[in-house]
């Protein structure tokens, strides 16, 4: 196992030498897509690319329970805010084409690497698809640089074979571990290697950072059920979701929706960052 990780820490950086913006997988184009709070803005995306993203993105999500937080949101936005953000499996009736729980596991269920064969494994079978993401359960909060590095590498391979196809990365979720816990550094090392290699990044744990207004809540100690340690004596006896819920009106600031370990203004935001992700991937400059 040492010996392996090893290889794959020298294939990485072979990758990463041979990646420039000119790259023929820089699927992300030669910024790179960085969705995160600022992402979170559903009434700026034209409506022209909300259509456009329906037209033409053939999307396969694989994902726990942690992930499916953004499409919980996004089917409680269609009655928030009407059927232009219709998604099922196939696009029937103009809807996105988003395929749910696609390939089993996630990003470290059932091991570290399962994902990337069951990709593969998918993509031969469903050509068609031109996006694919994946997230993680709690995974890389116990995961070491060389896993991360594991995962890194598989994504670029990835890329590599299948250069016709869009992969968007992901950071693992909040644990409350704060901003000198590993997860903080695992997820820094997923960001600062999207951002260096111009990637498409999903950055699920900033998004948990922020509440709607964009007040900050990472130096808090939050987790992914949104709460956090209001004084700083170790003890998180705040939600910022439930909070900022308690004061805003529902139906009106925020939708009520199935959110799996968290709050629903949470899973809100996710959808709305989701959104902003399509729209981006169907050529929307994000201006």
């Amino acid at each position: 196992m040492r010996y392996l990780k090893v290889f794959l820490i020298i294939l990485l950086f072979a990758l990463m030498a041979g990646c420039s913006k000119e790259s023929d997988f820089d699927t992300a184009g030669e910024n790179g897509i960085i969705i995160d709070h600022t992402s979170v803005k559903l009434a700026s995306i034209p409506s022209d690319w909300i259509s456009a993203a329906k037209a033409n993105l053939h999307i396969a999500y694989s994902h726990t329970s942690h992930g499916s937080q953004l499409t919980e949101g996004m089917s409680g936005l269609i009655s928030f805010k009407g059927t232009s953000y219709s998604w099922n499996n196939g696009g029937s009736n103009g809807a996105l084409d988003l395929h749910d729980y696609a390939i089993n596991g996630d990003l470290g269920n059932p091991d570290r690497t399962s994902w990337a064969s069951g990709t593969r494994t998918y993509l031969a079978a469903n050509p068609d698809v031109n996006v694919i993401i994946w997230s993680w359960c709690g995974e890389v909060s116990n995961a070491s640089e060389a896993d991360i590095t594991t995962y890194l590498t598989l994504m670029n391979s990835l890329e590599y074979d299948f250069p016709e196809v869009k992969f968007v990365y992901m950071t693992g979720h909040l644990d409350g571990s704060g901003l000198t816990g590993n997860l903080h550094l695992r997820n820094e090392q997923i960001r600062n290697f999207c951002k260096m290699n111009k990637k498409i990044l999903y950055d699920f744990a900033d998004i948990e950072c922020y509440n709607p207004d964009g007040v900050y809540f990472g130096d808090k100690k939050p987790d992914d059920a949104c709460q956090y340690d209001t004084n700083g004596d170790g003890s998180r006896d705040g939600n910022w979701a439930l909070e900022w819920q308690n004061s805003h009106t529902q139906g009106v600031d925020w939708f009520n929706c199935s959110a799996a370990h968290t709050q629903p203004v949470n899973a809100n935001q996710k959808a709305y960052a989701a959104w902003w992700l399509w729209a981006r991937l169907a050529g929307w400059t994000g201006k």
